[in-house]
């Protein structure tokens, strides 16, 4: 299946300010783009992009005084199949983890598992390992916080999350994840694009999304703690420890953000 996506994104500032974008595809998804991805600005200002130590493409500028719109639209080729399940996938020990896994078993950010750890055990420490214990924790977390746009702050770390009970989509990831490093369950963020097409009804404004996965088995499995189902036609852009290794933006300066439009469309030509 083909999917068409995009953005329009408008901000505003006083004085020239650097930005950093992780707004690009990800490199793993390179090979599935049926159309050329260049990121346009308005004013044009000189783009840079490097792929950081998580596979991201991270694009450099300056934003000039006054601001600058960035937008992006691309094709991409999808096989639109819900995400893998395998409920016998094996929890490893951790002797046994890659030597890049065991990165993501350790506290960042915004997934501060000492102050989750014991909470973690007294809800989770019965489980069967392995899939059924990542199952419970996703199930824990979609049922005890509620989605709100008006709670959320890019501040916001899961042991808040855990406390308010209210959050996006970026906070139940972040407390799933914690959740799951607490366990022993190497886990990490990812955020990208999430459409409605497998929905049967329209699902709201669209925005992207943020979602995490987990090694089973050898492997990573894709897990979302906010729709707790199998969903379809994910496209990952950035992925890492947490939302600090893989924010949409980051500014070095005071920037107001003015226009946020974000589409992801099955293509008619498809």
């Amino acid at each position: 299946m083909l999917i068409r996506a995009g953005y329009d994104i408008g901000f505003r500032c006083e004085q020239p300010v650097p930005m950093l974008a992780n707004l690009s595809v990800h490199a793993s998804r390179n090979k599935d783009l049926r159309s050329v991805q260049r990121i346009f600005t308005t004013p044009e200002v000189p783009l840079y992009d490097y792929a950081d130590g998580f596979g991201n493409i991270c694009t450099r500028l300056t934003m000039p005084a006054g601001g600058a719109t960035l937008s992006c639209g691309f094709v991409i080729e999808d096989p639109f199949e819900p995400d893998p399940v395998d409920i016998h996938a094996q929890q490893a020990a951790l002797v046994d983890l890659p030597d890049d896994v065991l990165l993501y078993l350790r506290g960042s950010r915004y997934c501060e598992t000492d102050q989750l750890l014991e909470t973690a055990w007294r809800l989770f420490g019965q489980c069967r390992q392995g899939w059924p214990l990542v199952q419970a924790i996703v199930d824990h977390v979609h049922a005890s916080i509620r989605f709100d746009y008006a709670t959320a702050r890019p501040t916001k770390t899961a042991w808040e999350v855990f406390h308010e009970g209210s959050g996006v989509c970026r906070d139940y990831a972040h407390l799933a994840v914690a959740l799951c490093r607490c366990m022993n369950i190497p886990a990490r963020y990812c955020t990208g694009y999430l459409g409605d097409m497998d929905l049967a009804e329209p699902g709201g404004p669209m925005d992207f999304s943020a979602w995490f996965e987990v090694w089973l088995g050898g492997r990573w499995f894709v897990f979302d703690a906010r729709h707790n189902y199998p969903r379809r036609g994910r496209v990952l852009m950035a992925r890492g420890r947490d939302a600090a290794d893989a924010a949409l933006t980051t500014t070095f300066g005071p920037v107001e953000l003015v226009r946020f439009e974000v589409y992801t469309d099955k293509d008619m030509l498809s």
